[in-house]
């Protein structure tokens, strides 16, 4: 895949397309392309997590360390650990080839880089991450207010 290709597919990816054109050809140019066979593991539920994935080919099925959740499916164009680009944390989830695909790794310190060498997209990431923590601030709200009006007695 030509880096022309790869800042295509990154374009395609919500949170990554707000960097704009410089940052997206330095990701890009920094990520490093990984193949995998059909049931190969890229991580599993509870890794430390040091990084992103950004599928290129093929598919993932992503299986939930809970008993009771419901295997995901994740194909080209799908970020994976989006949270790990910027804080460390754990893999919530196994990741499995269901057929041979192809990934891009993003590690947080290359990550970080880019946004210190782009203030303008660490800027823009920044109001795309405020706007989200508001919308779930005002769905909490929204769960809190029918929580205390279903204990309401009749």
């Amino acid at each position: 895949m030509s880096i022309e290709d790869e800042i295509g597919l990154l374009e395609r990816v919500p949170t990554l397309r707000r960097l704009g054109g410089g940052a997206l050809r330095s990701l890009a140019i920094a990520a490093e392309s990984l193949s995998l066979q059909t049931g190969q593991v890229l991580f599993s539920a509870g890794d430390t997590a040091d990084g992103a994935f950004v599928v290129q080919q093929g598919s993932l099925a992503l299986k939930p360390d809970g008993a009771g959740d419901q295997e995901i499916v994740a194909g080209p164009g799908t970020l994976l650990g989006e949270t790990a680009l910027l804080a460390p944390t754990k893999r919530p989830a196994t990741a499995i080839a269901r057929e041979p695909a192809r990934v891009l790794r993003v590690s947080r310190a290359t990550f970080l880089k880019i946004l210190d060498s782009y203030p303008e997209a660490a800027q823009r990431l920044r109001e795309l991450l405020a706007s989200r923590a508001d919308h779930w601030a005002r769905e909490m709200e929204n769960i809190r207010g029918a929580l205390t009006r279903s204990r309401q007695p009749l």
